[in-house]
């Protein structure tokens, strides 16, 4: 059995030891926190035994901790790094490397310039194989990670005749639980946003993929409105759905009027932290005029990196095949059904 530490426990950190808890090959030894907040007794409470910097013992006389992230690093197998983005290089230099431990990276962090903790930025649709055996992988962000979710497999249907995509980023604001950060009434603009880069990384370097995002006053997901040109007359909407009907982590939704019906239905049907874990296709807005496709997904920002970083961690732990990795995975997760709920619920009316 390998072991895990999760260094974070905030959106992602609290997500992936829910998850993590159910897999009988793993055993999750412990949860880095970093501030003497609420969230220290939340994890307490569910079970898990948590572990703080050495140098801030003191500030955690209240809590029952369970020692120190540096003597919890030296007992482990692979480090989950879930700190706020920017730490995570930081960590890598300072407690990954010195230990030869290996650790993923969230969508936080970089794979370029100076503080690049990898070279490899992972999506499982696209890239799996080169993340077995790795010491130290980037999982890619919700959008990143999204756009490869409809990006391969329309290339892998389509191949050349593709000749341009151009996507439009409509992100939210604040993820459900961040009560403390206030949603600000403004759409704000994003300057050349990372995008696209990250996405091409996987893609192709020269891939024809243009990103715009802009950020709006909402904490239900993300949108991403996407425009496929074809050499050619484009194919109908039908054809593009069919893709995506045995897709792992793609829904395809009808009657969802926004994202909001998305994510109130999944707290009425229980799912975790109310996350879906995958991409909807709104189906009833995908348009196809000429040599163009349009059409419009959204993203569970909070959820849909938590199956990668499963994934990405049998590929590094274990060194597992991809079917062997997607049928564990989903043994957890149990993708496939909520997929069925949500497209029997968002059905298209007769």
């Amino acid at each position: 059995m390998k072991k895990i530490f999760v260094n974070g426990y905030g959106s992602i950190g609290s997500r992936i030891t829910s998850f993590l808890k159910d897999d009988p090959e793993i055993s999750v030894i412990g949860v880095g926190k970093y501030s003497p907040d609420d969230d220290v007794n939340i994890a307490i409470s569910r079970g898990l035994d948590v572990y703080v910097p050495e140098i801030k013992l003191n500030e955690f006389n209240n809590f029952k901790i369970s020692g120190t992230i540096e003597s919890a690093l030296d007992d482990c197998d692979l480090v989950i790094d879930a700190a706020p983005g920017g730490y995570g290089y930081r960590n890598k230099k300072i407690l990954y490397e010195p230990r030869n431990l290996a650790a993923i990276y969230q969508g936080g962090e970089t794979i370029f310039g100076d503080e690049a903790v990898s070279d490899l930025l992972f999506n499982s649709r696209v890239n799996y194989d080169l993340a077995r055996g790795k010491k130290h992988v980037m999982q890619g962000s919700c959008n990143v990670t999204g756009m490869g979710r409809i990006l391969e497999p329309l290339r892998n249907k389509f191949g050349e005749r593709l000749i341009r995509f151009d996507v439009i980023l409509v992100r939210r604001w604040a993820d459900i639980e961040q009560t403390e950060k206030k949603v600000t009434d403004t759409i704000e603009m994003t300057e050349a946003p990372h995008h696209g880069d990250d996405v091409k990384t996987y893609f192709g370097k020269d891939a024809p993929l243009f990103v715009r995002a802009i950020k709006v006053p909402t904490r239900q997901m993300h949108l991403h409105i996407m425009d496929i040109r074809f050499n050619g007359m484009a194919p109908k909407p039908s054809e593009i759905h069919e893709i995506f009907t045995n897709e792992f982590g793609v829904a395809t939704l009808w009657t969802a009027k926004g994202t909001k019906d998305v994510r109130d239905y999944a707290t009425s049907m229980g799912f975790s932290f109310t996350d879906t874990n995958m991409i909807h296709i709104h189906a009833n807005m995908t348009v196809s005029i000429g040599d163009t496709v349009q059409m419009m997904y959204s993203d569970d920002q909070t959820g849909i990196v938590i199956p990668e970083n499963h994934m990405l961690l049998q590929a590094m732990l274990f060194g597992k095949s991809y079917k062997d990795a997607f049928f564990h995975t989903e043994s957890i997760f149990k993708m496939n059904e909520k997929k069925q709920k949500l497209e029997k619920q968002f059905a298209k009316k007769n």
